[in-house]
């Protein structure tokens, strides 16, 4: 069944894509269907509620723009209109969508048709959906006076608030953890205990991993709940009522830490576009820069595959170059230069 390539612009889509019902009021059996998938993966294979809800968007995007029905109107054609429809859209920004961004669609759909083929579901085989190719990923960090300049910028205002100590906190968390900032927003004071150097922390898949403090994060967070006098059990918290006995204080979402972190790049003179994962990168970075083993740092950052981390291996080529040069080949250079 092919459609419009000019349907409603993704924006669009998106307010409407989790109400979609035929004229009659009455759900599709495409829909029925992916709301048994999404209570699959939830319950059955114990993803996150955060992963439901992307896979519940990419779903709903797909049947909003395609119309189809049920599992077996859907056929090559539609991918492929799909998939142009997808690279004419725009993000936010009034930026095209990046290949990687079009795919997490095109990987919601292909798990969505594996579940419906061992349901014994007419449809179309997930096989025959490709991904679209992909620049390799840039990966960007921070390093030297950058870094310390970021790091440093917190308590760099004259005032020195609760919110301040805060911030600084959190900084030096992102750094010595390699945390995502859903991780961290999700920290409870009894996850971290100070006497350790070291915490576990709940991740992707719900998986449990070890993380270490550094002597610098382990003091700054320190100073931040020494002044914390509120009675919440959050980590972190919003603002600075926190500094009075209260237990009604909410813990500070992920894009607020994010919104901080782009503030103290700007502060430091920071040019390019600092996030919460390039504290992660740069974690990932400083450990491979400084002799960690790939697996390790795997094992640190809660990769489930060796391949994620293996987008660090070209930054760190410099430092291999740099051992080529000092250890390989010397006795042969000393009698090449002897026999020439």
């Amino acid at each position: 069944m092919a459609f419009d390539v000019k349907v409603a612009p993704l924006v669009v889509l998106i307010k409407a894509s989790y109400n979609i019902v035929m004229a009659n009021g009455a759900t599709s059996e495409l829909i029925r269907w992916k709301n048994r998938f999404l209570t699959y993966i939830e319950v059955e294979k114990n993803k996150s509620l955060l992963t439901r809800r992307n896979y519940e968007h990419y779903l709903s995007v797909f049947i909003a723009v395609t119309k189809l029905q049920k599992p077996s109107d859907i056929t090559l054609d539609d991918i492929r209109d799909f998939r142009l429809w997808l690279n004419r859209q725009t993000s936010k920004r009034g930026t095209s969508l990046k290949k990687s961004t079009q795919n997490y669609y095109l990987i919601a759909l292909r798990s969505f048709l594996k579940y419906l083929a061992r349901q014994d579901v007419k449809t179309l085989a997930a096989e025959k959906i490709e991904l679209a190719k992909t620049a390799e990923r840039q990966v960007d960090f921070l390093e030297g006076p950058d870094l310390e300049r970021f790091l440093s910028a917190p308590l760099a205002q004259v005032r020195r608030d609760i919110v301040a100590y805060r911030d600084k906190a959190i900084l030096e968390l992102l750094f010595s953890t390699g945390l995502r900032v859903s991780e961290l927003a999700n920290l409870k004071k009894d996850n971290v205990n100070l006497q350790k150097d070291e915490f576990t922390v709940r991740g992707k898949g719900d998986k449990l991993r070890i993380v270490f403090l550094s002597p610098s994060a382990k003091l700054w967070l320190g100073e931040y709940l020494k002044r914390r006098k509120d009675m919440a059990p959050y980590l972190f918290v919003r603002n600075d009522r926190a500094s009075k006995k209260s237990a009604d204080q909410k813990p500070i979402t992920s894009r607020s830490i994010q919104r901080l972190v782009e503030h103290y790049a700007k502060a430091a003179g920071i040019t390019k576009r600092v996030t919460p994962h390039t504290l992660r990168h740069s974690y990932a970075t400083d450990l491979l820069m400084n002799g960690a083993d790939i697996r390790s740092v795997q094992a640190m950052l809660g990769h489930a595959s060796i391949q994620t981390t293996q987008i660090y291996t070209h930054i760190t080529n410099p430092k291999l170059r740099e051992i080529f040069g000092k250890y390989h080949g010397k006795k042969r250079d000393k009698n090449d230069r002897r026999s020439s």
